[in-house]
């Protein structure tokens, strides 16, 4: 299978040892929750902090249009330093059951701050995984990813020793119903006093029996400047280790206080745990934001509101 995807994944050969194994458990109901995408939790390898993408299903077309699952990799933009890039080499695959080996594509990508997301993606068509028991068994499927090679770009260009460690699993469990629901709205009546190198929280809420808060970067995080970053955080507790995770699809929003055209954006589904939060470094331009004509700050006044919605959980095995 090459980077544009065709109508069967190709052996990897029993060379291919994953440095993550992700099982989605009950497949179809991955399909039935609608998600545009679900994430995995980061892995690591490399000094690198990475996930796997999963977009149930993608169109195509090859001839005629075929619905297509696609796989992407990701590098977590923390990770990252400006004027850096990180060259990667890597593989994406579904595991095949009756060959007990993977199956999928090699593809290529150029990782920076502005482009942390591969557009290679590795596209399995949606029948061969509902249809076939190669690729599927008792309604789960294993995708993996395995980095091949790195070179950073700097100012010098150096190669990066790809680890040879243990297989890194994880498991997504997706509810069919049950789902859990929660909202939270939170007033700043005073953004123009923030320090703006800093972040502020807001107050801990409660939903599904565990605690959260929003977080925000008042103009922007790191090497990301000019912008508002949002960020949702499930606190780190006793009853949440960093090995299980809630898989959530979560809107956030900054409120029009005066036309009520809300900016919002929506992720696909994403694991939570007590360690990283999910949300956006570019939330929304400070030019945008600060426009008076805007409705996003009155005065002093922002309000950030947080929909989510818990559908499942994950842990590494």
């Amino acid at each position: 299978m090459g980077n544009s995807g065709s109508t069967s994944p190709a052996s990897l050969g029993k060379a291919h040892v994953p440095h993550l194994q992700w099982k989605v458990h009950d497949f179809s109901a991955l399909l039935e929750a609608g998600a545009k995408s679900a994430k995995s939790s980061y892995f690591h390898c490399s000094g690198y902090k990475w996930f796997l993408k999963v977009t149930p299903p993608v169109n195509k077309t090859t001839g005629a249009e075929t619905p297509y699952v696609g796989l992407s990799l990701k590098l977590c933009w923390t990770s990252l330093e400006p004027g850096h890039t990180v060259n990667a080499v890597f593989e994406l695959s579904v595991y095949n059951y009756s060959k007990r080996m993977y199956y999928g594509c090699r593809a290529s990508h150029k990782f920076d701050l502005e482009n942390n997301q591969s557009k290679n993606e590795c596209l399995i068509p949606l029948q061969k995984l509902l249809k076939s028991s190669a690729f599927q068994v008792d309604g789960s499927c294993v995708f993996g990813v395995k980095i091949l090679k790195l070179r950073v770009t700097s100012p010098e260009k150096k190669d990066v020793l790809v680890d040879k460690k243990a297989t890194t699993i994880q498991n997504l469990f997706v509810q069919k119903k049950g789902f859990i629901k929660g909202t939270y709205t939170w007033t700043m009546d005073n953004y123009l006093e923030l320090d703006s190198k800093n972040f502020v929280g807001s107050p801990t809420f409660e939903v599904g029996g565990l605690k959260w808060h929003v977080s925000m970067y008042p103009s922007g995080t790191r090497h990301i400047t000019d912008y508002i970053s949002l960020f949702l955080y499930l606190e780190a507790s006793d009853e949440l280790s960093a090995e299980l995770g809630k898989v959530v699809e979560l809107t956030l929003s900054i409120l029009d206080q005066k036309n009520g055209k809300h900016f919002t954006m929506t992720t696909g589904l994403s694991v939570f745990t007590g360690a990283y939060g999910f949300g956006w470094p570019k939330f929304l331009s400070l030019e945008k934001f600060k426009d008076p004509s805007g409705g996003y700050l009155v005065g002093s006044s922002c309000v950030v509101k947080a929909d989510f919605t818990i559908v499942g959980s994950s842990n590494n095995g």
